[in-house]
């Protein structure tokens, strides 16, 4: 699935406004994911506490939104600028990509529940579009 021109403009706007929340969106994520998933926790096991809120979920929603930050900065070509991020998961952490979008699949109920009014139909598809790019490039290196 491509993104057109105005999926990235939508993209870019949006995120504009969302990221500014992005520790709140990333944490509120990282917890759903791990509660609401529990499989994935396995990825998670050095951690001292999975919990909603704790700190180490906490600190990783961040890393994460760092990255999805970075992957809007470098729309236009998402293999080269998740290329890093998609080593570290293929090759150090092994994460099995349909991680990524269980993850993007809760960043995006987190998004539509804390901006109801910004989170339009439009901007759904576009964000999912995006999210499903970002997967697809952090997948990269699994082949």
């Amino acid at each position: 699935m491509s993104l057109s021109g105005k999926d990235k403009a939508t993209v870019k706007a949006f995120w504009a406004i969302a990221s500014k929340k992005g520790d709140e969106i990333g944490a509120e994520a990282m917890g759903r994911l791990l509660h609401v998933y529990p499989q994935t926790k396995t990825y998670f096991s050095h951690w001292t506490d999975l919990s909603i809120g704790s700190a180490p979920v906490k600190n990783h929603g961040k890393i994460v939104i760092g990255g999805l930050s970075d992957a809007v900065a470098n729309i236009d070509d998402l293999l080269g600028g998740l290329l890093t991020l998609s080593e570290l998961h293929a090759f150090q952490l092994r994460v099995d990509p349909t991680n990524f979008k269980i993850l993007s699949h809760n960043i995006l109920v987190v998004l539509a529940i804390m901006f109801p009014k910004e989170f339009t139909p439009e901007v759904h598809l576009s964000m999912d579009k995006f999210f499903a790019a970002v997967a697809l490039a952090l997948s990269d290196k699994y082949r």
